[in-house]
């Protein structure tokens, strides 16, 4: 399982591949998985940020974009170089495409049954995923697979992924601390590493699998220049170092635990807006309500499932009334959700480390902030950090 960890206390990133593309070798690779039958999704600049969008041609890639994020701030800017992956993770989440916003579950006609609607039979390529995001869509997967024979199950079947090491991490970024990051490590099929040159960005290639050697292939490739490999794996190294964030070194489950009656949580509870930007953003709050709809006639009725979140009223609404009716217990359900009772469900952490409930809260608040400040008025309390392992 993966949990909060100092970055001495990790596994080495697996060194990125010596084979190597350039960026028009990029734009290849983006056609042949169209041609493959895949629809791909990838970054690309539009309304000021860098947001996840089907791509048709390699021109729709962010280059020479970055980003600068704080609690509550992301702005774009104009680079000094032409990197496609030289910013952080954006407001969406590849979540939108597998566990989607919403999704019709069934319909029926008075005069006849029940019907799932038809499978689309979508292929996705998802293009540019990094380490935090490569984690967050294996854990959806543990939480809404899991052995399960469903629409989301089949999705992932289908599902071909090109990761992208790290090596330019975020103001709110801290996965390094919690496991996932810098490095793509864990279930890929091509895993690319960007070096700049005065030629341009080139592309060191690792291969993940049978289908990711079968699509390189048909790429423009060759073998990587001396040292490139090592100086590669020096960047994202290096990266880890400059995290905008960490968590702290404990037992987050023990010590959300023993924080559940604190006073800190009135302190939060005062900022916080209860809007549930950090469940929408964040890529592995999975949390669905249902609706069920008529025509006018009365014939025909829908159900249809759509996003929910822990800091809606009505989520924890039993008969009788709301469970949670206050702002401090709705945020402490989330946060002791995320950071310790995920473990005991699903045999992991649910935060990843991206940073995204951070840089899109209206008012700011900082996860590692608020863990931190628990650990300080909890001192001793879990000192032994929970260690990832897979």
């Amino acid at each position: 399982m993966e949990g909060t960890r100092h970055p001495d206390q990790q596994q080495p990133d697996p060194a990125p591949g010596g084979t190597e593309i350039d960026r028009r070798g990029l734009d290849h690779l983006i056609a042949v998985l169209r041609g493959a039958g895949y629809r791909v999704i990838g970054p690309t600049l539009d309304d000021n940020a860098i947001v996840l969008r089907e791509l048709e041609a390699g021109d729709q890639l962010p280059d020479g974009w970055g980003v600068t994020t704080a609690p509550g701030h992301y702005r774009v800017h104009r680079r000094d170089d032409a990197a496609v992956f030289g910013h952080s993770s954006g407001p969406q989440s590849w979540k939108q495409y597998l566990h989607p916003p919403r999704r019709q579950l069934w319909s029926t006609d008075s005069d006849e049954g029940f019907r799932a609607p038809p499978d689309d039979e979508v292929a996705y390529a998802f293009l540019g995923v990094r380490g935090c995001d490569l984690a967050a869509i294996r854990i959806l997967r543990t939480v809404l697979c899991n052995g399960a024979d469903s629409r989301t199950a089949t999705l992932y079947s289908r599902l071909f992924v090109v990761a992208v090491d790290c090596t330019e991490p975020g103001g709110v970024c801290f996965c390094a601390s919690m496991g996932t990051g810098p490095g793509a490590e864990g279930e890929y099929d091509l895993r690319l590493t960007e070096r700049l040159g005065d030629a341009g960005p080139n592309y060191l290639v690792d291969v993940g699998t049978n289908r990711g050697a079968e699509i390189l292939a048909q790429v423009p490739h060759r073998d990587a220049a001396p040292g490139e490999v090592e100086r590669a794996q020096q960047d994202v190294c290096a990266a880890a170092d400059r995290m905008g964030r960490q968590m702290p070194e404990v037992d987050l489950r023990e010590l959300l635990r023993t924080a559940r009656d604190a006073d800190v949580w009135d302190d939060v509870a005062s900022r916080c807006l209860t809007c549930g930007n950090c469940t929408m953003a964040c890529p592995t709050c999975f949390c669905t309500t249902v609706e069920d709809v008529t025509d006018l006639t009365g014939t025909h009725a829908e159900r249809w499932q759509r996003w929910a979140s822990c800091f809606e009223p009505e989520f924890s609404h039993l008969h009788g009334g709301d469970v949670r009716v206050s702002g401090q217990s709705r945020y402490r359900q989330w946060i002791s959700h995320k950071l310790g009772t995920w473990y005991d469900q699903f045999g992991s952490s649910g935060c990843v480390g991206c940073g995204r409930c951070i840089d899109w809260c209206p008012v700011g608040i900082d996860i590692t902030e608020e863990a931190a400040r628990l650990a300080e008025t909890f001192p001793g309390v879990g000192t032994d950090p929970v260690r990832g392992s897979e």
